[in-house]
Order: structure tokens, then sequence, then C-alpha cells
């Protein structure tokens, strides 16, 4: 799978409280969540993520909470891939079994812009800034992640392998 777009960039920490406030926590609907994703770090998000649909991030990305609210929320946005120096653990699993792929690349972090033209092979493990030409290599991710993307989560994912072994 290749995802190609231009690049949101944020630093380090952001936490779940940041992504989507507890405030919205009472809802579990995607569209309400995307609607006030990162409202409180950045209140011009939805306008830029109509452009761009790849986050840049520094370290410890998703530290906070261990809601699934957040990832879903930006991926209810429209966001398709997380680049960051690193994941909080747990917001790394959640993005995972929702479909949302996060990788953790320090360098390519680091060294990208906002607004950047960004290509990302998750089946071949490869970034490339097409704005600085500059290349960075990463894990790909292992078939049966790939498969959970594709299907859209892991919900999806098991509901598409138990309609295929009847």
């Amino acid at each position: 799978m290749v995802i190609s777009d231009k690049a949101i960039k944020y630093g380090n920490n952001v936490n779940t409280d940041v992504i989507i406030p507890a405030r919205y926590l009472n809802t579990s609907n995607e569209n309400e969540l995307a609607a006030h994703c990162f409202e409180d770090l950045d209140k011009d998000f939805i306008e830029k993520s109509r452009n761009s649909k790849i986050i840049i991030a520094g370290e410890n990305f998703g530290c906070g909470s261990s809601r699934e609210h957040a990832p879903i929320s930006i991926k209810a946005s429209g966001i398709k891939l997380i680049i960051a120096e690193s994941f909080a653990r747990i917001f790394f699993r959640n993005a995972i079994n929702i479909g949302l792929p996060v990788i953790s690349n320090p360098e390519a972090a680091k060294n990208i812009k906002d607004g950047d033209n960004i290509e990302v092979d998750l089946d071949r493990g490869f970034i490339k800034d097409i704005t600085s030409g500059k290349e960075y290599k990463t894990n790909p991710f292992p078939e049966f992640i790939q498969k959970l993307i594709e299907n859209g989560g892991y919900v999806n994912f098991v509901k598409a392998e138990a309609l295929r072994e009847n």
C-alpha cells in the first residue's frame, strides 16, 4: 500500500487530551469526533486536513489516556498515516486496531517539514520526502498488520476472515 500526500507537522508529547478533548468523549460518533480533532492544539486542523493527509510528529505522540477516541478522531478526519519519532504504546496499538497506519521513524519525523509532499510504501518500508528529495528506510508492516489496515481495522479484518472461511 502506497500513501502519498502533504504533511501536517506537530511537536513532541502530543497527548490524547489535545487530539480529542475530554469534553467530547460522551460520543462515539466518528464524524462528531473528527469535527473536534486537535481543536485545542491547532484551531486550523480541520481546514489543513482537507489538503494534507499525513501527520508528522515528534516524540511520544499519543501519550496520555488509553482512549480509542484519539486515533478514531484522527482517522475520521481523513488522515491516512502518522509518522512520528515515537508513539505512546497504547496509542500505537489503538491506531493499528482501527486501521490507521503509524510509523516510528525518528530521522524522517525530524526532517520532514510542514507542507512537504510525502510518499510512503507501507509494504516495502520506504518513506520519500518528494519536496526535499530525501528518502528514509523503515520497517515494512508484517503481512498481518497490512491486512488489518487494508480492511479498515481489526474488527473489519475478523469479519472479512469469517466470511472468507464460510
